[in-house]
């Protein structure tokens, strides 16, 4: 008997200590389910916010926020163009500045039509001659509200898988100037009018996709990279001249046949305007900020793997 009793008691003094250490590992795990549940409504009211309360409720017309002009760099895109027609419909009148005049000179006559706004083209290639587009560009900002700048990334990179090795040196340079270069130049000739004005708003437009890495697009990844930091920089520098910046990462705009998760420009244009003011790094389009969210949930070996078989089926 004296052994039973010592194994009854060894027993019950195991289930006691081992009492504690569920009980302790039991409240970890509360703990982390309930910040993750923060995180998650954080999330979700952040979505809300970003997306869906300035549509509902209003607040001043962006012409009085920030400006009578914008400055649209790559409307020859579908999107810039779509953005540039988008701010149109709040009356808000364009310059053009773009290297394809052919692109642009129906688009800019069609909003001049349609809607109560001046437009002007700007042919100019700052990777070319970035001399005389400088000169152009001042004398077209002289004398002029200007309180927008949309800086638009060359969608051929999302559109066109290349392997580095694949490009071009001289088309790679060129993508690389006229993405980041130009775009960084463009922010440098606006900006102190709107340093002076004490108000303003730069968007810089580039790709969501890279919240992964993302093999086959390296271009794309580097010009996003760049643009994401750098409006980040500036938005910390200027953020007391009343100033905001805006980076814009959708993921895929119809070119063609549109759904729900891949809009037309001008839906995106829609959705991505009423942002402005509210979000310093979005999607633009609330249905793409799922996508992202659920693309960061991928382990990355799955989204790599994924995007190797994409590339080959190109």
């Amino acid at each position: 008997m004296a052994a039973v009793d010592s194994f009854e008691f060894l027993y019950r003094e195991i289930c006691l200590t081992c009492g504690f250490y569920r009980d302790t590992l039991a409240l970890l795990g509360a703990l982390y389910a309930a910040s993750k549940a923060v995180r998650l409504l954080r999330s979700c009211w952040s979505s809300v916010r970003v997306h869906f309360v300035p549509r509902l409720f209003p607040g001043r017309s962006l012409k009085h926020r920030y400006g009578a002009w914008a400055v649209v760099y790559g409307a020859w895109e579908p999107l810039g163009k779509a953005y540039a027609e988008e701010l149109a419909r709040h009356s808000i009148s364009i310059i053009f500045v773009t290297h394809d005049e052919a692109a642009i000179r129906d688009s800019a006559s069609s909003l001049s039509q349609r809607y109560p706004v001046e437009t002007l083209v700007i042919v100019a290639d700052l990777s070319l001659d970035p001399g005389s587009t400088i000169k152009l560009v001042k004398e077209a900002l002289r004398d002029r509200d200007v309180g927008f700048l949309i800086n638009c990334v060359d969608q051929s990179l999302v559109s066109s898988p290349q392997k580095l090795l694949s490009t071009d040196e001289h088309q790679l340079m060129a993508l690389v100037t006229r993405n980041v270069a130009s775009a960084t130049l463009m922010t440098r000739l606006v900006l102190p009018g709107m340093v002076e004005r004490r108000r303003g708003a730069v968007v810089n437009v580039s790709s969501g996709y890279c919240c992964q890495p993302l093999p086959g697009r390296v271009t794309l990844a580097a010009c996003t990279g760049y643009m994401e930091h750098f409006s980040s920089a500036l938005q910390h520098e200027y953020k007391h001249r009343g100033l905001f910046i805006q980076s814009l990462q959708p993921l895929q705009v119809a070119s063609g046949s549109h759904g729900w998760f891949v809009p037309k420009p001008e839906t995106f244009a829609h959705h991505a305007v009423s942002t402005l003011g509210v979000s310093h790094r979005t999607t633009g389009y609330w249905p793409h900020t799922l996508q992202c969210g659920l693309i960061r949930w991928i382990p990355e070996w799955i989204w790599i793997l994924g995007s190797g078989w994409f590339i080959a089926s190109s």
